[in-house]
């Protein structure tokens, strides 16, 4: 992690993480912004118009290298080590690591320290705590369970260990599979022994459609819903919707039991 003391407000950032590329957005760092993943599909505006340095799993050396960034910001999990390793010695990169809620508030923290707007990451955290807050999800004593599928070919779902998981706790949610870590294969035959309420088919990585469902309902047990994977997978400023989101999914589930 860099040091986020004593440093002169970077001028040519490179995101390659598509939640982090839209917090620097909101933080109003459009002119210090210069590369972005071809993933970084939010703002819109930043997606047709900012230079791409490749995929998240797949980034373009050659052009960081040309791009001459003075910070470039990471992620653990979504990018490759070896590819950030290749940098660090090039270049100021900070590499995040988020899988709770509360993590996600210090990444913003100091994503807003490293880039010299501290007090604007610190209001939009303060706005994200209030929205989980102020919005009281409609929750039984007991919280029902949910598998939540991230991949087809084979299923695989979420472990206790991710942010997915510690979201879809926020949201109300009792994983399933919270005993196991990182992103397990599983089968229908597993899911339906573990006797989940929901199954959520995510919309991101792989993208769950209706047609899936209609593939899998013969199979289960459990009700199949898709869900909008960036509210449960994005930990920057896009949690400002995600507990409207979790709000309105709980709305809509009552009404499908209803």
């Amino acid at each position: 992690m860099l040091n986020t003391k004593k440093h002169i407000a970077p001028k040519r950032i490179i995101s390659l993480v598509p939640s982090q590329t839209e917090l620097l957005y909101d933080l109003g760092l459009e002119e210090e912004v210069i590369g972005i993943t071809k993933f970084c599909i939010h703002p819109n505006i930043w997606y047709r118009n900012k230079t791409r340095v490749g995929g998240v799993k797949s980034i373009d050396i050659k052009k960081i290298i040309e791009l001459k960034p003075d910070l470039i910001i990471a992620n653990k999990e979504e990018n490759v080590k070896e590819q950030i390793e290749t940098l660090q010695p090039h270049f100021p990169v900070h590499v995040t690591d988020v899988s709770t809620l509360a993590e996600a508030y210090n990444m913003i923290q100091t994503i807003g320290a490293l880039t010299h707007t501290e007090q604007k990451a610190i209001t939009l955290i303060n706005a994200i705590k209030n929205s989980f807050t102020n919005i009281h999800l409609s929750q039984n004593e007991q919280p029902k369970k949910v598998c939540y599928l991230i991949w087809r070919n084979p299923y695989m779902s979420v472990g206790g260990d991710t942010f997915i998981s510690n979201m879809l706790h926020h949201a109300g949610y009792k994983n399933i599979f919270d005993n196991k870590k990182r992103y397990p294969e599983t089968t229908l035959e597993e899911i339906n022994s573990l006797q989940p309420d929901y199954i959520f088919l995510s919309s991101e990585p792989y993208p769950f459609k209706e047609k899936h469902i209609e593939e899998i309902k013969p199979k289960i047990l459990s009700k199949p819903i898709l869900v909008n994977g960036e509210m449960f997978t994005w930990y920057g400023s896009r949690l400002l919707k995600s507990a409207v989101y979790f709000k309105k999914l709980a709305e809509e589930l009552l009404n499908v039991e209803g």
